[in-house]
């Protein structure tokens, strides 16, 4: 197996409050890009600032340890202006989230044209399921009001999204 040239060394996962989906798609994201030999550094961030400091949700933290999935040491952060230097590819739960990451990078962006910076290219932006057949372009969501059913969904997409863009920078 080789892989393409377009395979990101970086890759942030984002959703809204970073306790329940993108700290668990960052430890399945981490594992399954293990498992496919691919050395990459995997984090997750929030666009909302409500949650920093704070472990996942106690729900995710479960569901998650029942698939495998060791969460417990993650710590919700925000979405900073560095992470779209740091990053090649930042990767959103849901379309909202997506637009939010749009509108910051255009920020940014404006802010190294008038300055004139000349930096490597900012972040890539993505729907995490944009290459998924099965939830292509739909969103993963988010199920801090639900119940546990609503977890579980949760994860089966993670991993089947994930799987997704992994298989995408596989060539044969």
């Amino acid at each position: 197996m080789l892989i393409k040239a377009s395979t990101p060394s970086s890759v942030l996962l984002v959703c809204l409050g970073n306790i329940c989906r993108s700290p668990t798609a960052e430890e399945i994201f981490r594992q399954q890009a293990a498992i496919a030999g691919l050395a990459m550094k995997v984090d997750s961030a929030g666009t909302g600032d409500w949650h920093i400091g704070h472990k996942p949700d106690e729900r995710a933290r479960r569901h998650a340890k029942a698939h495998g999935y060791n969460i417990n040491k993650l710590v919700a952060r925000q979405v900073s202006a560095d992470d779209f230097r740091n990053f090649d590819l930042i990767l959103a739960m849901d379309a909202q989230n997506l637009a939010d990451l749009q509108v910051l990078k255009d920020s940014i962006a404006d802010t190294n044209d008038s300055a004139n910076i000349t930096t490597k290219p900012l972040a890539k932006l993505a729907l995490f399921s944009e290459e998924d057949p099965t939830y292509g372009g739909d969103d993963v969501p988010d199920p801090y009001q639900g119940d546990g059913q609503a977890f579980e969904e949760v994860i089966e997409r993670i991993e089947s999204s994930a799987q997704a863009w992994i298989e995408s920078w596989k060539t044969v």
